[in-house]
């Protein structure tokens, strides 16, 4: 066998030259000034220039002169530093200035006499201003002041008004504030906002004594750091560019600080552990106003930092009662109707009432006279709900033929099927988008709906598109939005108030990722074809008195209430079997005055009224309709309207009149 380690490579010998020249070239290799030749380069340039500078004026001065010019570079440098600084500093702090608004104690001109509508709140604003009045007494009970005030609603409710009432009652400053204005694109400033706003309350709180911070549209900074990827997301980008998270934390602890004093005075002693005592937080009041409640951060509405939380609600009838009065004692008026005014403004805020009367004043200051009747309110009410009137001049007159018997449609099912509605008005005079309309108005404050009264409500959507196939014999585009509203209450009736065949919420089943079983869409469908029949069958029973309501709204363009029930009362009613059970079985409203009329139970007009008034061809004044109740009135039980036509025996044609 071959030996293989006869066959290794031999080893090269090295002689002692060899191995010094090896040394050599390590040592010239490895040099520092070698092989950072580029350094001492830099440092030649650097001394050189030096000694540019300094031998001239070495020279000319001698050591004298050259300590003089290094001073008075120095002083050059330390002045450019200072600028620089100062304008990094200048543009931080105008960038940190939140655009809030302090208003002294008394400026506000507003007190609990000017707040109206809603005397539970007002009885829980006065809570709160009796613990700011008291406060070191009721610390020494050893409770603690509330430190946020939360509320919520509706815009236009008087969230921020009521703000300035408490600020006003409890005798100390109050600084109002938009959310929005806390923001900023640049990171970290909308936390300095924040800061420097607690600090100048804070300031004003130990000089007065407390102090109230309202911010209006909390949550716009406030919202939930919680939920799904897409909402983190959203929150990263919004904290990278100065907002999101870093605002509400900053927020959140403002709102509940540790006890520590932001004087240098006691900074200095506690440094020098000469202050031992309790440090007092001075009393800063957060209040807080949103519509948007469900969004915002858990950690916001604890205890500790939103103490109390309140729903400020649009005014009851007492409530709006009291509004109208109060604005009313500060403008010029004639004898005016109270109770009409309070019935013509169901569900109206505080805001938008004030905002009627005013735009009542502005239109008798345009006719000329010193003070508002009920007719400029009436015409300011049909502004602020309808909008400015545009009428079409050059609209054919077979389309207005068309467009008036598509509104009569609407104004005979609802004179006939929901007389807890009153018809305001009816017109086929274009209001912004729409080319006619007939407007209702609640007689009396609803808070619940029946399954009867959302079947009529279906079937006064749908007698739009039921009138043009009787009377015109066509089918037009302008039902799509009362296709909507009534495809809107069949799925509210069906899915979520389990008013059909069966009993799920379909939102839940959705949400919970359960199929609703059947087909919804069928359910809906049916639900609305039922509906349409029965109105179908309604107007068809009554084409007389269809007949002679497009013809009046052809040759008026438009009808008040109290023209419209008149055109009704003419005639005998035929009712059919399903709508007077909705009669029967709706919502009965309490009447003053109410008369029977062929089935159609209407109220007679006052003697202050528009009816006896005389009214030109075309005064371009509102009327107001003749159906008002009162909602202080007693509820009476109205008896059931006499039917004109009998059930037949078929359950199936139980809809149809008689003589079908």
């Amino acid at each position: 066998m071959e030996n293989l380690r006869s066959k290794r490579r031999p080893v090269k010998q090295q002689d002692e030259v060899d191995e010094a020249i090896g040394q050599l070239g390590k040592k010239l290799r490895y040099n520092s000034i070698t092989r950072h030749w580029w350094k001492w380069l830099l440092w030649a340039f650097l001394l050189s220039g030096l000694y540019s500078l300094i031998a001239p004026q070495l020279s000319k001065g001698g050591i004298g002169g050259l300590f003089g010019f290094l001073f008075s570079t120095a002083l050059q440098l330390a002045i450019a530093l200072f600028f620089g600084i100062a304008q990094f500093v200048g543009i931080f702090w105008f960038l940190s200035r939140g655009r809030t608004y302090w208003v002294k104690p008394g400026e506000t001109g507003v007190s609990f006499n000017d707040y109206k509508g809603n005397p539970e709140v007002l009885a829980a604003a006065r809570e709160v201003v009796t613990l700011l009045r008291g406060a070191r007494q009721f610390k020494e009970m050893g409770g603690d002041v509330i430190r946020g005030f939360l509320l919520e609603g509706p815009p236009g409710t008087g969230k921020s008004y009521l703000a300035q009432c408490i600020s006003t009652e409890a005798g100390i400053p109050f600084g109002y504030l938009s959310a929005p204005s806390l923001q900023s694109m640049f990171l970290g400033v909308g936390s300095l906002k924040v800061m420097a706003l607690y600090r100048k309350a804070r300031k004003y709180a130990t000089e007065y004594g407390g102090c109230i911070v309202f911010i209006d549209e909390i949550d716009a900074v406030a919202q939930s750091r919680g939920g799904n990827n897409g909402g983190q997301m959203m929150g990263g980008m919004a904290g990278m560019m100065g907002g999101g998270n870093l605002l509400l934390n900053e927020l959140l602890v403002q709102l509940d600080p540790p006890p520590v004093s932001e004087k240098w005075f006691d900074k200095a002693l506690r440094s020098l552990g000469l202050r031992k005592k309790k440090v007092e937080r001075p009393q800063v009041l957060t209040m807080a106003a949103t519509n948007l409640v469900e969004t915002l951060d858990p950690a916001l509405l604890r205890p500790g930092r939103f103490d109390r939380k309140i729903r400020v609600e649009a005014p009851d009838s007492e409530g709006r009662r009291d509004i109208i009065e109060y604005y009313m004692d500060k403008v010029n008026h004639e004898n005016m109707p109270i109770d009409r005014m309070v019935s013509d403004t169901i569900d109206y805020t505080p805001v938008k009432i004030k905002y009627v009367l005013n735009e009542a004043i502005v239109r008798a200051h345009f006719d000329g006279r010193d003070a508002m009747n009920y007719r400029d309110f009436l015409a300011a009410v049909d502004f602020v709900d309808t909008g400015l009137k545009q009428p079409l001049r050059g609209m054919s007159q077979e389309e207005r033929r068309r467009i008036a018997y598509h509104e009569t449609g609407h104004a005979v099912a609802f004179a006939l099927l929901m007389p807890w509605q009153r018809i305001v008005k009816a017109t086929i005079i274009r209001h912004g988008d729409a080319l006619g309309f007939v407007a209702p108005k609640p007689k009396e404050e609803k808070h619940t709906i029946t399954a009867t009264e959302m079947e009529a409500y279906m079937q006064v959507c749908l007698a739009s598109r039921a009138a043009e196939e009787i009377f015109l014999d066509l089918k037009m585009s302008g039902f799509s939005g009362d296709l909507q509203q009534a495809t809107q209450q069949a799925v509210a009736y069906l899915g979520f108030f389990g008013m059909g065949d069966r009993m799920i919420s379909l939102p839940m089943m959705a949400q919970m990722g359960l199929a609703g079983g059947s087909n919804p869409q069928q359910e809906v469908e049916a639900l609305l074809q039922k509906q349409f029949k029965k109105v179908k069958a309604l107007l068809e029973a009554n084409k007389d008195m269809c007949h002679a309501l497009a013809a009046e709204l052809l040759d008026k363009h438009e009808l008040m209430g109290d023209e419209v029930m008149e055109i009704v009362n003419r005639y005998n009613p035929v009712m059919t079997p399903d709508a007077a059970a909705k009669r029967r079985l709706g919502f009965l409203p309490s009447t003053n005055g109410a008369v029977n009329r062929g089935g159609v139970y209407t109220e007679t007009v006052p003697a202050y009224g528009v009816a006896a008034i005389n009214r030109g061809e075309d005064d371009g004044i509102v009327y107001p309709a003749a159906v008002a109740f009162s909602p202080n009135s007693a509820t009476i039980a109205l008896p059931a309207p006499r039917l004109d036509a009998k059930k037949l025996d078929s359950d199936d044609d139980s809809f149809l009149p008689a003589k079908w």
